[in-house]
This record gives C-alpha cells, sequence and structure tokens, in this order.
C-alpha cells in the first residue's frame, strides 16, 4: 500500500501539466494556419522525428555511457540584481541567462523573459524526471517587472505548468505563445486577455517592442497527441536593437530568409544542447548553431539549451566546447555566461571557460 501512495503521490499532478489540446474559436484558427496539413502542424521541411531516449542505442547510451553527463562540482550560479527600478539604459541590450532555455531579454528598457522553468524537473511530475544540474540564479518571486513572457512550443523543457502559474499571479505581463499553446495556458488559469497567439509571419506589439513569431523545425506535444500545437522561434525588435531566440530547432535554410527580412540582429539566443544522432532533424548540433548564427547575421551569440538539464547522451559540457572551436574558426563573436550572469552585448566580457573545470 506505501507503495501505492508514493506512486499516486509522483503522479498526482500529471493530469494537469498536460495541458489541454486546443478547441473552440482556438482550434479553429489551428485548422486555418498553412503550418496545419492533414491533421497535424508540419514542419517547413521534411524532418525525420525520432523522440529523445527512443531506440535501443541511444536508451543505452542515456542509461549506461560513460560521458561526464554531469557537472563534477558546483555550477558557479550568480544572483542579478532584480531590485525595481533597475531596468538597463534606454540604449542598452543586455542578456540574462538563467538555465537551459529560460533568459530574459532586457532592450530599450523593456523586459522579455524566454521560456521560463524554474522547477526541479523538467517533467510532468515533481518526483519523476530530468531534474536541475544547478539551483535557479533568482526566484521567481524577485524578478522584476516584465513586458512580456515568450513561449518557443509546449514541450516540458519550455513549459512548465508550475512557472507559468506563478507568473499568472506575480506579474501582469503577457504571455506570447505560438498557435494552439494558449489552450494549455488557459487550463492552468492563465486570463485568456494574457495569451496571444501567433502563427508563423505573425507579429503582435508589446510595449512598444514589435514581435514576430517565425519558424523553427522542431515537434510538439505533452503527451500522446504530437504537432496539435505549433513552435516556433521569436524576433524581438525595438526601435534600433533586434534579437533572435531559436527556441528547439534543426538546422533549416530558412535561417537565411529570417535573417534577410528581420535582420541583422545584435545578438542570437540559439539552442546548442541535446543533440544525438538518432534525432538530427530536431535539434541543432553546435557546429550547426554557428551556420544558423552566420545565416541570421546575427552580431554575438549567447548560446542557450544546455548545461542545466540531463536530456541526451552527450557530456554536459560537450556542446560549448564544440561551439567554442567551432566559433573560433569561423570568426563568431560568442558570451558564455554563467547562470545568472548578464551579458551586455555591446561590451561581453570574453569567454574565460569557466565550464572546463566541472568537465
Amino acid at each position: 500500500m506505501a507503495a501505492i501512495g508514493a506512486a499516486a503521490w509522483a503522479v498526482r499532478d500529471v493530469p494537469a501539466a498536460l495541458g489541454r489540446l486546443p478547441d473552440g474559436a482556438r482550434a479553429d484558427r489551428v485548422h486555418r494556419s498553412p503550418q496545419f496539413r492533414a491533421g497535424a502542424f508540419r514542419n517547413p521541411v521534411t524532418t525525420r522525428i525520432a523522440l529523445p531516449g527512443t531506440g535501443r542505442g541511444i536508451l543505452r547510451e542515456l542509461l549506461f555511457g560513460n560521458q561526464p553527463r554531469r557537472p563534477s562540482g558546483p555550477v558557479p550560479v550568480l544572483a542579478p540584481e532584480t531590485v525595481e527600478p533597475a531596468s538597463a539604459p534606454p540604449g542598452e541590450l543586455n542578456v540574462l541567462w538563467y538555465g537551459h532555455a529560460s533568459a530574459l531579454i532586457e532592450i530599450e528598457g523593456r523586459r522579455v523573459l524566454l521560456d521560463p522553468v524554474w522547477s526541479d524537473r523538467c517533467s510532468p511530475s515533481a518526483r519523476l524526471g530530468p531534474r536541475r544540474l544547478h539551483p535557479v540564479p533568482v526566484p521567481l518571486d524577485r524578478l522584476p517587472r516584465l513586458d512580456a513572457v515568450l513561449i518557443s512550443h509546449d514541450h516540458y523543457d519550455h513549459l512548465d505548468m508550475p512557472t507559468v502559474r506563478a507568473l499568472r499571479d506575480t506579474q501582469s505581463a503577457p504571455f506570447l505563445v505560438p498557435l494552439g499553446v494558449g489552450a494549455h495556458l488557459e487550463r492552468w488559469g492563465v486570463p485568456p486577455e494574457r495569451i496571444v497567439e501567433l502563427d508563423w509571419g505573425e507579429r503582435t506589439t508589446v510595449a512598444g517592442l514589435d514581435v514576430v513569431a517565425t519558424p523553427a523545425r522542431h515537434f510538439s506535444g505533452r503527451g500522446l497527441a504530437r504537432d496539435q500545437t505549433l513552435w516556433g522561434s521569436w524576433v524581438i525588435a525595438g526601435r534600433s536593437r533586434r534579437v533572435f531566440c531559436s527556441g528547439d530547432s534543426g538546422y533549416f535554410e530558412g535561417y537565411a530568409e529570417i535573417g534577410a527580412e528581420y535582420g541583422p540582429f545584435d545578438v542570437t539566443l540559439i539552442q546548442i544542447g541535446a543533440y544525438a544522432s538518432a534525432w538530427p532533424n530536431i535539434h541543432m548540433y553546435p557546429e550547426e548553431a554557428v551556420t544558423a548564427h552566420l545565416d541570421l547575421r546575427g552580431g554575438l551569440f549567447v548560446p542557450v539549451h544546455w548545461g542545466t538539464f540531463n536530456l541526451a547522451p552527450h557530456a554536459w559540457a560537450e556542446p560549448v566546447d564544440r561551439l567554442c572551436r567551432e566559433a573560433d574558426r569561423r570568426g563568431v563573436r560568442l558570451a558564455v555566461p554563467r547562470p545568472g550572469e548578464r551579458v551586455v552585448v555591446d561590451h561581453p566580457l570574453p569567454v574565460d571557460g569557466w565550464w572546463r573545470s566541472l568537465g
């Protein structure tokens, strides 16, 4: 009986965390999207999708591989200044990386939070699933006032129910999400007037910023139903500064099109981790991320989606080591902050290899 009780405790939040599929007017918008064909959202190019963790070889590597998949010591975490009104000067552009894909963009005096995941695990259960490798640099209730929260897609390492509920209660900013993702937020109590759903190529204005949903090469789903909500990347543009955020994506030629239409970008935040040979089309290798940055006409490259959750069979710091080698070879400017460290885009600190002593 004790074992049954423990199992029930471990999964008690799972039904709510699964979210909800689009229905009503939201489903009507989904079905009208050019990206929705034959009952599901589709990528801009043919994409082979194998779920991470599937396949005998990958599963064996995940469970028994000898790569150093955890740091050997504590990851250095910085606590950023969060006391109001600590906003950046009007012309300054900053990036604070909180870990994995979660980051704060300070652009022309506005603040945009990306893919916030504050839970200890990226999972529908608080007791099961990948656990973070370092603490979150700042509690959610110590975040400054936000102007927008952007979600790239509905996977658990990018869309976290407890974090969304906390931001619902502690902030007043709207949530900008790809088509269909708003159904999850509504189930979790986010007021409909705070949810803005966008298809690729659609834009909205928030606090004077122009925000555009742009394509990515990935997939979606929080349960058995796949690709019923859209995934994407984001362009955030002020009067003179521009930021690109990749979300999760395999490499595709659409990056050059995004760069031509919306670039150049002062800074790009691009996924570099959680790759494997079994799913080459849905996450970029670090070398491909450098190519994407160049396609986008990016200035400074800040890598994300690495170092926080153990989601692939590679060593925990391998993505950033490979990135540094490729960026040096191709003359790309990098900033690799510690979690919580503010990157001033116009004056980034040199890359100091802080992670290498933890390999």
